[in-house]
C-alpha cells in the first residue's frame, strides 16, 4: 500500500511519521524549511509515547514525483483547501482514496467535489501534536486516526489502510458511520479551539475555572445541539463526555488555532466555532458562546493583528 501526506504539519507529519517507522510506504509533501529538514534530516517525533526518528523518508513538494497512491492523508490548514485541491489529480489512481483529516465538518463534500465521490472517503483524529522545528513534530497527547467509507462499507482498500496502522503504536478505527465520527470530533473540538483561543489560556486554567468550565460546557451544548438539528446522531451525554475527557487531558494542552494566534498566522475560527454559528443560525439553533467566540476572534482571522503572547505551555492540539 503507498500512501501520500498532503500536509506534513502535526497531523500528516505524526500520523505519517508513525506509519512510516512502522515500515509502511509513506511520502510527505511538504514546503520551506521543513521540506528541506525532511530531506536532510528525516523526520523526528517527540512523544511521552516514545520517540521516532524516520532517518530517510521520501518527501517533495512536486506530487507528480510521488504519482497515484492507494491512500491519500489530506492534512492541510482548512484556509489552504483550495489551492491544495488542484495537487489531488496526480495522485489518483483507479482505487485511490483521498481522506480529509482535518478539523470542522466541511472537508469531506469538499473533496468529493475535486475528486469524485469513488475516490473520496472521511476521516478525522484526535491528536495534540505541532511542528516545534523543521523536521520535528512535538506530540503531547492523543492520538486516534478515524476513517471510513462514506457509504459505511468496509472496503479493502481501508482495510489495508488499517493493518498498516494496527502495525504502529496509535490507535486506528475503521469506522461504519464516519459522518458521526466527524460530528462527533467537530463538537468537542470546536469548543476546545474556540475557548483556549479566545481566553490566551491552556486548557487547563479553563478546567481549573468554575465559570469558564461551565461555559465549556454550554458551548458543548451548543455544539450538539446543531448536530442534532442537522439531523447527525451524536451521542446525547456528550456535554458530560466532553467535561471528563478535557480535565484529564495534560493541563498545558492547547489548540492549534491558539498557537495559531500567538504567532499571528491564519486561523481556522470560519470552520469552527464559525461553523457552529452559521449552521446553527441557518438551522434556526442559538449559539450564543460560539457567536461570542467568533465576534471577538474575527480581527484575527487573517493573521494580520497582533495578539498578546500566552505566557503557558507550547502544545498545539489537531485535528
Amino acid at each position: 500500500m503507498r500512501i501520500a501526506v498532503v500536509g506534513t504539519g502535526g497531523v500528516g507529519g505524526y500520523f505519517g511519521g508513525r506509519l512510516a517507522a512502522a515500515g509502511a510506504d509513506v511520502s510527505f509533501l511538504a514546503r520551506g524549511a521543513h521540506l528541506q529538514a525532511l530531506r536532510t534530516k528525516g523526520l523526528r517525533i517527540l512523544s511521552p509515547k516514545g520517540d521516532v526518528h524516520v532517518p530517510q523518508v521520501t518527501a517533495t513538494d512536486d506530487p507528480a514525483a510521488i504519482g497515484p497512491v492507494d491512500v491519500v492523508m489530506f492534512t492541510v490548514k482548512l484556509y489552504d483547501v483550495e489551492p491544495a485541491l488542484r495537487l489531488l489529480p496526480a495522485f489518483i489512481g483507479p482505487e485511490t482514496i483521498v481522506l480529509p483529516f482535518q478539523n470542522g465538518v466541511d472537508a469531506v463534500d469538499t473533496v468529493t467535489r475535486a475528486v469524485g465521490r469513488a475516490h473520496a472517503g472521511g476521516g478525522t483524529c484526535y491528536v495534540s501534536a505541532a511542528i516545534s522545528e523543521p523536521g520535528v513534530i512535538k506530540h503531547t497527547a492523543m492520538d486516534h486516526l478515524i476513517f471510513g467509507e462514506l457509504d459505511g462499507s468496509r472496503s479493502r482498500r481501508l482495510e489495508q489502510l488499517l493493518d498498516a496502522c494496527r502495525r504502529t503504536n496509535f490507535q486506528s478505527t475503521l469506522s461504519t458511520n464516519i459522518a458521526v465520527d466527524i460530528w462527533t470530533k467537530f463538537t468537542r473540538l470546536s469548543v476546545l479551539s474556540g475557548l483556549t483561543t479566545v481566553t490566551r489560556s491552556p486548557l487547563g486554567v479553563i478546567v481549573s475555572d468554575p465559570d469558564l468550565f461551565a461555559m465549556l460546557k454550554r458551548a458543548v451544548a451548543e455544539a450538539l445541539a446543531v448536530a442534532h438539528a442537522k439531523g447527525i446522531a451524536v451521542q446525547g451525554d456528550m456535554v458530560e463526555d466532553v467535561a471528563r475527557a478535557y480535565q484529564a487531558l495534560p493541563a498545558e494542552t492547547k489548540a492549534s488555532m491558539l498557537v495559531d494566534l500567538e504567532n499571528h498566522r491564519r486561523l481556522e475560527l470560519p470552520w469552527l466555532s464559525g461553523a457552529v454559528s452559521r449552521i446553527g443560525a441557518e438551522l434556526g439553533v442559538d449559539t450564543p458562546i460560539h457567536s461570542f467566540i467568533t465576534t471577538v476572534l474575527k480581527p484575527f482571522v487573517d493573521g494580520a493583528k497582533v495578539a498578546p503572547r500566552s505566557p503557558h505551555g507550547e502544545t498545539a492540539n489537531r485535528s
